[in-house]
């Protein structure tokens, strides 16, 4: 994949390593502390070790709803790569802490150490995610959060491997646990001394170390912009489910499973596996820019695979005697894979969902303040968390069963994933654009940097079936204003897409001349706001595949807003299912289904070189096509 080459790059590498560290050493103690709370049947001023597994999620989460206001506050106001070190040496302190409390197996210490533990992360997370934009730019930052998310969860993996190995090998290894994790520590600490120096983002902001009145004013900062403030919900609520799944895993391979420490240990890495994999596929899949098509594919994923989690686990009978199986055993008994299968798909659609949802975050979010909206993130995040914990808990307590857990989250996350992509329609715009480019037809782009990055353009292309407008969508990056006949907004299936995607509709001024001036107002509105805009100046869809005549319409928006003009050609769409080919569209069985279709893009036009017939040449060398010949108007006209 493409995105390891930031590896290699100094810009990259140190902050990779210091995360993947810093995560390894977290999960290596919070494993070993989980199994061995669970599996020693361990207990703390009467509560029971099922319900101390549980919240041991709640107290490493609390720190964030504590703290994070300060940590945004702090990574806003000061060099991010200094607060990184600064955390990497409380880290060491933290892991001499905890090996005391391995080696005297105090649990309330451990339970301490794993709140401070979550103190060190709280104040690394805004450090860590605002500084990557600056270290990488929007060009590679998919790539960087996809790295960042699969060493996450791969560092995960490794930890729970090592955590459980550990408990495994007996008292002699529980109580060398100490000197592990601060050497561990010790090497975070030395990665983090290469992260590259940035300046302050906004060195004028005043840090109240108070944390009630900065938490009010940072979600005050989160909620200024209403679509990253959409978004870090949707991803708060990741959290709230991956929490609860993570939390309920251990009981569940123990009690519904029959799976000892190793199928626990099993299931966790399968976990971080998936979520590792589906992270670094979001790079692959998005053609390395954001694509929020891939959110709504992960939430769909979340909520399939964990109802059928949820039914493979009621169905499992296990051993008759009762006894908990090893990993080999565990793997012969019928339904086995199934759930593995489940967990694998669940943690892979958490990846298709995360990465585009925290890329849209740093992406959309002022610099100044872009700190201090990653610690709003946390807070919410936190909260939930939390809240899941103390759900669990009590559900668990009044006599729930692990399964119904798993049913209800998988359903709950459906109706949330409904209310999200009702409020903000670009991702489930970008979804169906996705699906289209990419499910029902094999896209290529040739030249997709050429469409303007930022600022206001016209984008001009010929009009082959009714699905053009989706595939061109997919190719933006940005937002796109499509200007179509009004007539597609009687057609009911599909209205509610142009609604969303704020579709310009147009007429002939012979239909209504009102309404073609109404859309050449919204087109210059947009284009004045700095958005991209799409014309098919051929007027309609082409009755023979060959390219149209273009009608003056794109002279008088251009004379109106001044500004560049990029031509496109969509190759291959004719024939096709949504095409006119061989008489009315959509009226034939299904043809050409995953065909290739290629959009070729071309050099942007000066707004004073602009003409229908230049444009309409232009768009005909792209397409290999012959120019049409200038457009004529109806005597009638």
């Amino acid at each position: 994949m493409s995105q390891l080459k930031l590896l290699g790059e100094r810009r990259f590498w140190p902050l990779f390593w210091t995360q993947f560290l810093g995560a390894f050493n977290d999960n290596l103690f919070k494993n070993a502390l989980v199994i061995l709370v669970a599996y020693r049947s361990m207990s703390l001023m009467g509560i029971a070790s099922q319900e101390i597994v549980v919240a041991c999620a709640g107290i490493f989460i609390l720190p964030f709803f504590l703290f994070s206001a300060t940590a945004g506050q702090l990574a806003d106001r000061f060099a991010k790569w200094r607060l990184i070190r600064l955390v990497k040496i409380w880290e060491i302190g933290v892991m001499a802490l905890a090996g005391i409390g391995f080696a005297f197996d105090n649990l309330a210490l451990l339970l301490a150490v794993l709140f401070l533990m979550g103190m060190q992360s709280t104040f690394f997370g805004p450090a860590k995610y605002s500084i990557l934009p600056e270290l990488l730019g929007e060009k590679d930052l998919v790539a960087g959060n996809a790295l960042v998310a699969g060493a996450t969860f791969l560092a995960i993996l490794l930890g729970t491997i090592t955590g459980g190995l550990v408990i495994a090998g007996g008292d002699r290894w529980v109580s060398r646990l100490g000197l592990i994790v601060v050497a561990v520590a010790m090497v975070g600490y030395l990665a983090s001394r290469f992260v590259q120096k940035t300046p302050p983002a906004n060195p004028e902001l005043a840090v109240r170390l108070n944390p009630v009145t900065p938490t009010i004013e940072i979600l005050g900062v989160t909620r200024s912009v209403k679509t990253v403030f959409l978004s870090v919900l949707a991803i708060s609520w990741f959290w709230f489910l991956g929490a609860s799944f993570l939390s309920l895993l251990p009981n569940f391979s123990k009690d519904v499973m029959f799976g000892s420490e190793t199928v626990v240990t099993l299931y966790l890495s399968i976990f971080c596996v998936g979520i590792g994999i589906g992270s670094m596929l979001c790079e692959t899949f998005s053609r390395r820019r954001l694509e929020l098509g891939l959110v709504p594919l992960g939430s769909i994923g979340m909520s399939v695979f964990a109802i059928d989690l949820a039914i493979a686990g009621g169905r499992f009978l296990g051993p008759l005697d009762g006894h908990l199986m090893g990993i080999a055993e565990y793997l012969r008994q019928p339904g086995a894979v199934r759930v593995l299968v489940d967990l694998f798909m669940i943690a892979v659609s958490a990846g298709f969902y995360t990465v585009p949802l925290m890329s849209f975050i740093q992406l959309r979010t002022p610099a100044d303040r872009r700190s201090r909206v990653i610690a709003g993130n946390n807070i919410i995040n936190s909260a939930l968390m939390v809240l899941s914990s103390v759900a669990l808990v009590v559900l668990l307590a009044t006599g729930r069963t692990i399964q119904s857990l798993f049913f209800g989250l998988g359903v709950l996350n459906a109706l949330v994933a409904v209310y999200i992509y009702t409020v903000i329609p670009e991702f489930l715009l970008r979804f169906v654009a996705w699906i289209t480019a990419n499910l029902i037809y094999r896209l290529r782009v040739v030249g997709g940097e050429r469409i303007p990055a930022e600022g206001p353009a016209i984008l001009v292309a010929n009009h082959v079936s009714f699905v053009d407008w989706l595939i061109f969508a997919s190719v933006s990056a940005r937002p796109v204003r499509f200007v179509m006949t009004h007539e597609y907004f009687k057609l009911p299936l599909i209205r509610f897409l142009f609604r969303d995607a704020k579709v310009i509709p147009i007429a002939p001024g012979r239909v209504d001349a009102e309404l073609r001036e109404r859309a050449y107002d919204r087109i210059a509105e947009e284009l004045e706001e700095g958005e991209l805009v799409f014309v098919f100046p051929e007027g309609e869809i082409t009755r023979d595949g060959e390219l149209r005549p273009f009608r003056p319409g794109i002279e008088r928006i251009v004379d109106r807003t001044p500004v560049p003009v990029v031509p496109m050609a969509l190759v291959g769409m004719w024939g096709s299912f949504f095409s006119r080919r061989d008489g009315k569209a959509m009226t034939r069985p299904f043809r050409r289904f995953w065909s290739r279709v290629e959009v070729r893009v071309g050099e942007p036009v000066p707004p004073e070189d602009v003409t229908a017939q230049y444009l309409a040449e232009r768009v005909a060398h792209l397409g290999g096509w012959d120019p049409p010949e200038p457009y004529e108007p109806p005597s009638r006209y």
